[in-house]
């Protein structure tokens, strides 16, 4: 390899690794500054429904959106080899997932909006403020896989990372609010606040 072909390499390892620090970054802190920054809306509708039928629909769909990351989870697993006892995943099983992928990020995309312009960013407890900060997490840490994944430059460790990242955060962002709203505002570790 000759020194210039070697330098042009290096060049596009540092791009691409800056890409994938700084652009995610930028969006989470975009979507916080939103957020932070958006008068609360209480009566945003979501899919026609207002109110504690909002919160009830969007706790389902977000129910939904886990499940389809478990899945997501359950694939990459699989192409990665890591199912014991199952043979080596067709190359449908790649197509599915990636496209899989795509339909939950855009199912995400009305219960994102709905939280933001309903209630923007919110540090009143524990809760939503772990809650808050993931969504913005998670839509920075959904840009960065995007970045890996088109990267051949990057550490190959790093695609199964930020795919076991989302499918965390989706879980956190359950957890904080969709359980919550399920469970009679009332989800071990933290208060009825």
């Amino acid at each position: 390899m000759s020194s210039q072909q070697g330098e042009a390499d290096r060049n596009a390892f540092t791009t691409s690794a800056v890409l994938v620090v700084l652009l995610p970054i930028a969006v989470a802190v975009g979507i916080y500054l939103f957020g932070a920054h958006h008068a609360p809306s209480y009566n945003n509708a979501l899919f026609g429904e207002h109110g504690n039928a909002a919160v009830e629909l969007k706790a389902q769909l977000s129910t939904a959106l886990l499940g389809l990351a478990l899945i997501q989870l359950g694939l990459a697993l699989w192409m990665y080899g890591r199912v014991p006892g199952a043979r080596s995943a067709p190359r449908p099983v790649r197509r599915g997932h990636r496209a899989l992928g795509f339909l939950a990020f855009l199912f995400s995309l009305p219960i994102a909006h709905h939280c933001l312009t309903t209630y923007g960013i919110e540090t009143t407890s524990p809760r939503a403020a772990i809650h808050s900060f993931a969504g913005c997490a998670l839509y920075g840490a959904f840009v960065a896989k995007v970045i890996v994944v088109r990267s051949r430059r990057l550490p190959g460790w790093l695609l199964p990372a930020m795919g076991a990242l989302l499918v965390l955060g989706v879980a956190l962002l359950w957890y904080t609010a969709a359980l919550w709203a399920l469970n009679g505002d009332s989800v071990p570790g933290f208060s009825s606040v």
